[in-house]
């Protein structure tokens, strides 16, 4: 279907993308312990799905003290850069892209997550009702998180140069880029939410300071691997791990407005998805489109029909397929031909072993 706009080809910086068609970050917590590094089985994992136009990786921490959930893979140590060069080298050879999401939980753990520390927030504010899981004496479970410290500026200017070592790190373990994860009510989100920023110095109060770490972040990164290999993700309407911001359409449109000014490859946007979530009206997606000229990503409950319309009407330009990727590693096939998509098993999302992980056929029943 040479017609179809999911099997357009697009550039991407320096990348040539087969197609419009991305697997998003979903967390999978298989990483090896101890040392959080990327493993063999998640390298099949990846390569199984390299015919994504664009992979993006797990939420992958920058630091130990950036950790929010147990078996949660990192990219801070020798070891952990070792072991997701083995995921990129494996789904280079099949042909595909991949970027890093670089991850920091910020007040979003416990302190059994980060060795004994207390986390870590734009503002000594608590996510209310926010449960994390720990791994405590091989004891597994869900607790609930604690009151974090606000970060001080000298805090913040270490934290931003942890996201540019990390940046470095991932080029190094052979990605083709980094995304940096500002959605879903972690650190860089909680900077950016009015409701979760309290703070009174540069750092907060009015717009422009609760961008300002966002700012420097991509600053940071860009320069660090040049801004064709820089993409963001952020998420306006969620209001997952507490966040809230008061005008969201004001706030994530002049976000991608400094994005588009900084020149970063793409923006990926996570469409709250759960059954009664707010609707993300046409005229903020134009907004949108209007003030940021990268690349536009959107994520959030898509089937190919929905994608299909949103590349054509030009607010998107690829498309994102989140959990229709863990059952089906031969999802672009799938789709192209117009094929039914495998339901997965929510219960082995998270943590375990190559069940549920690498063991999903094709459509035609062969292994992946």
């Amino acid at each position: 279907m040479s017609h179809d706009p999911l099997f357009c080809p697009l550039r991407l910086g320096q990348l040539s993308l087969q197609n419009r068609i991305v697997m998003p970050p979903m967390t999978r917590s298989r990483a090896a312990q101890p040392g959080d590094v990327a493993t063999d089985l998640m390298a099949t994992y990846y390569a199984q799905r390299a015919g994504a136009g664009l992979i993006v990786s797990e939420g992958t921490q920058i630091s130990p003290t950036a950790k929010g959930y147990a078996w949660t893979p990192g990219i801070y140590s020798p070891e952990q850069v070792a072991g997701w060069r083995k995921v990129t080298d494996a789904v280079h050879a099949k042909g595909g892209a991949i970027f890093a999401q670089l991850w920091h939980v910020g007040r979003v753990t416990h302190p059994d997550n980060i060795g004994g520390a207390q986390p870590v927030s734009a503002s000594a504010l608590r996510a209310e009702g926010v449960r994390v899981f720990v791994d405590k004496d091989n004891t597994p479970g869900f607790v609930e998180t604690v009151t974090p410290r606000a970060l001080s500026v000298a805090e913040i200017a270490e934290v931003v140069n942890e996201y540019r070592q990390a940046a470095r790190n991932a080029i190094e373990a052979g990605f083709d880029g980094i995304e940096l994860h500002g959605a879903n009510g972690y650190l860089i989100n909680q900077f950016l939410d009015s409701e979760s920023n309290a703070r009174t110095d540069q750092y907060g109060g009015s717009l422009q300071n609760r961008l300002r770490f966002l700012r420097e972040v991509v600053e940071a990164v860009g320069g660090e691997i040049g801004m064709e290999r820089v993409g963001v993700r952020l998420a306006p309407l969620t209001t997952l791990n507490g966040t809230v911001d008061a005008d969201p359409e004001q706030t994530y449109t002049a976000a991608a407005r400094l994005l588009g000014e900084l020149g970063v490859v793409y923006l990926h946007i996570a469409e709250a998805d759960w059954d009664d979530a707010p609707v993300m009206r046409g005229e903020f997606k134009q907004a949108l489109r209007e003030v940021y000229p990268g690349t536009l990503i959107y994520a959030g409950k898509y089937d190919a029909a929905r994608a299909r319309t949103a590349i054509a009407e030009g607010w998107a330009d690829m498309v994102a397929f989140g959990r229709p990727f863990v059952a089906n590693p031969d999802l672009p096939e799938r789709i192209r031909h117009d094929l039914p998509w495998a339901p997965h098993d929510p219960a082995t999302l998270f943590g375990g072993d190559a069940k549920g992980l690498t063991d999903y056929p094709k459509a035609d029943g062969s292994a992946a």
